[in-house]
C-alpha cells in the first residue's frame, strides 16, 4: 500500500519536472488556479490561513520566502511569492515554490482528507495545467 499522499507528491514532482525552466509566473499561475478552487471551498481567509502556516514551514529551508509576506486581497494574493521567488535563481525559486506546493497540499490533506485534495487539485490543474505552464508567454 502506497503512504498517504504519495500519489500527490508524485503529481507535483511531474508537473513540476516536465517543466524544469517553469517560470516565476507560471508557477505563480499555478497557485491562482489551486487557490480558486479552494476559496471556493474554505472562503479567502481559510485559503490565507493555509498558504501562511505552508510559508512559515517552507521557511525553515528557504528563509528569504517568508520576507514581506502579508496577505493581498484578490488579483494581488502572490505579490510577495512572486517578488521572492523572482529575487533568487530560477532553480532556487523553483525548488522553493516545489516544497511550498508540498507543504500546502499535505496541510491541506490533513484538513479535508486525500481524496478531497486530489480533487481540487485535478480540479485546478487537471489535464491542462502542464500544457498552461508551458506556454507562458514570458520564458
Amino acid at each position: 500500500m502506497e503512504p498517504i499522499g504519495k500519489l500527490r507528491h508524485q503529481s507535483i514532482e511531474n508537473l513540476i519536472s516536465q517543466h524544469p525552466k517553469m517560470t516565476v509566473r507560471a508557477a505563480i499561475g499555478l497557485w491562482d488556479q489551486m487557490a480558486t478552487q479552494i476559496i471556493a471551498i474554505v472562503g479567502e481567509a481559510g485559503f490565507d490561513s493555509l498558504f501562511a502556516r505552508s510559508v512559515f514551514l517552507t521557511q525553515s529551508r528557504f528563509p528569504w520566502l517568508g520576507a514581506g509576506t502579508v496577505s493581498h486581497p484578490g488579483d494581488q494574493r502572490f505579490a510577495n511569492l512572486k517578488a521572492n521567488l523572482e529575487s533568487n535563481t530560477p532553480a532556487l525559486a523553483s525548488e522553493a515554490n516545489h516544497m511550498l506546493l508540498i507543504v500546502f497540499t499535505d496541510i491541506l490533506a490533513s484538513l479535508i482528507g486525500e481524496p478531497l485534495t486530489e480533487r481540487i487539485l485535478n480540479s485546478a490543474w487537471g489535464g491542462d495545467a502542464q500544457y498552461k505552464a508551458s506556454k507562458d508567454p514570458n520564458p
